[in-house]
């Protein structure tokens, strides 16, 4: 049974940074890709961030890129998402997610497991 947990969210101004920590239980984890994802009120949940495996590949979306970095530690079973230069429109609910493959999917339906979320909110 896998379990994700996410931690790291929180209150912060525009401008700065947070650390968004998920642990993962299982035995799948060093074998799969793993995202976060994000969703505000209203809205469908969006793809932010893809690791391959390994680590070796990541992908960003465009609305994080050169702002967010995605990594992983295997054998503490942990997938990180760096946050800085956060923006108010960064507001959401993050979710991380493991998925069935070694490379990552873009889509919530490329994940067979997800985190309960962590909530990030970004003051102007």
């Amino acid at each position: 049974q896998v379990q994700l947990v996410e931690s790291g969210g929180g209150l912060v101004q525009a401008g700065g940074s947070l650390r968004l920590s998920c642990a993962a239980s299982g035995r799948t984890f060093s074998s799969v890709a793993m995202g976060w994802f994000r969703q505000a009120p209203g809205t469908e949940r969006e793809f932010v961030a893809g690791i391959s495996w390994s680590g070796g590949s990541t992908d960003l979306s465009d609305s994080v890129k050169g702002r967010f970095t995605i990594s992983r530690d295997n054998a503490k079973k942990t997938v990180y998402l760096q946050m800085n230069s956060l923006k108010p429109e960064d507001t959401a609910v993050y979710y991380c997610a493991q998925g069935r493959a070694r490379g990552w999917g873009t889509l919530p339906r490329d994940y067979d497991y997800w985190g309960q979320g962590t909530q990030v909110t970004v003051s102007s």
